[in-house]
This record gives C-alpha cells, structure tokens and sequence, in this order.
C-alpha cells in the first residue's frame, strides 16, 4: 500500500516506520514545512495515489502542562482541525483506509473500561482527541475502513517513561505501539484499545481482530 503518514517524525512514526517498511508499504511522510496540513488544496494533493492514511501527527506536551490549555492549542488543532480537512481528503480520493491514534484517557479514571464504556467529561485536552474519532468515524460511513486505536500511556525510547507507569491503569511500550499502527491497516473499521494485558482497560476487541497482543 502506499500510505501517507502525517507526523512521520515523531515517536509513533519513528516506531511505524521500519515496521511499514518491512512489510513493503510505500511511504510518504512529509514533515511540517513540507505539508500544512491546514491547507486544504496542498492536503487534496497529497491525497492522490494513496491507499492508506495513518495521521499520527501531535504536540504532545509534559504533564506538568495538563492543567493549560493554551499548551495544548497546536495539538488540538492537529487533532481536531487537521484530522477533518484529511477526512475530507481522503474520502474525495477514495482512499481505502484511515488510523487515527488516540489515548485511552477518554475513559472515567476509576473503573475498569472496555470500547463498550462511555466517554464524557474528559478534560479540555482531550475534547479534540474525541473530535478526531468522530472525524474517523465519518470516513467509515463514507465506505472506507476508518480504525482508531486507544492507546495506553506510552513508554519506551523516545516517550517521557523508560518504564511503564502503572498508576494510569493502562500503559504501552511504544515498540508495540508501531506494531498495533502496522494491524490497524487491515482491521475492520471502529474503536480498539491497544495496551497491555492485565491493565484496567480491556484489549480483548484489538487481540481477537490483529490476533496478537502487547509482548513487552
């Protein structure tokens, strides 16, 4: 597949990229001053003869910054802005399939969750995380395949955390995060949890549709 990948450069695409690679995708990863991806027309262009998007672009900031949404601003943008100009995009070219990223966060911080739980009431920064869903979701009624995966509070090279921290109740080594990015092109469309096993928030949907799970 050829597949165009937005924020190709950060931790996520770094972890994506050999493993797309190996598998024989043909990639395009533009960074921020080659492709603005709040220019609808450049965006259209850059559309043509893909079959797969992955928007993995973000401005993830420290979490000594939660409490500020102004910190915050250039990644909703991307999140919410940015993810229904590709929809759109996408959707005028007929690409075939669409992965958005996001964070299990969505999910009340004190139960154990699955796909089927609720979301509501989630803090100011993660309102464009759940905009980003919903632009998913209407590529997959245009008829493509459109896959958001939850991710668990990532760790690994690149992260914030060498270690896993486990008083976020769901947590992912970012290794396996790429490998979760790589299975999303071939899942069917809707919402799946990626993190590791035995943690509050459940998996069961992503390991029965990509048929492994988290091994780090």
């Amino acid at each position: 597949m050829r597949l165009l990948v937005t924020g190709g450069t950060g931790v996520l695409g770094r972890a994506l990229r050999p493993l797309a690679e190996a598998a024989g995708h043909e990639l395009a990863m533009p960074g921020h001053e080659e492709l603005d991806l709040f220019d609808s027309t450049a965006v259209a262009d850059a559309m043509r003869n893909v079959d797969g998007v992955l928007h993995l672009a973000s401005r993830i900031r420290s979490l000594d910054q939660i409490s500020d949404p102004d910190a915050w601003r250039e990644n909703d943008r991307l999140r919410a802005d940015a993810s229904r100009i590709l929809v759109h995009a996408a959707i005028d070219a007929g690409v075939a399939v669409y992965v958005q990223p996001t964070v299990t966060f969505v999910y009340p911080p004190d139960c154990q969750a699955s796909e089927e739980t609720p979301v509501g009431g989630v803090l100011p920064i993660l309102r464009s995380a759940l905009v980003a869903e919903q632009q998913t979701e209407r590529f997959a009624r245009s008829g493509g395949r459109g896959v958001v995966l939850r991710l668990g509070l990532l760790d690994g090279p690149g992260t914030w955390f060498d270690e896993p921290i486990g008083d976020f109740g769901a947590t992912l080594h970012v290794s396996d995060a790429g490998r979760a990015l790589l299975s999303a092109l071939s899942l069917p469309s809707g919402i799946y949890n990626v993190c590791r096993d035995g943690e509050r928030v459940s998996t069961r949907r992503f390991t029965r549709a990509a048929g492994w799970h988290p091994k780090h």
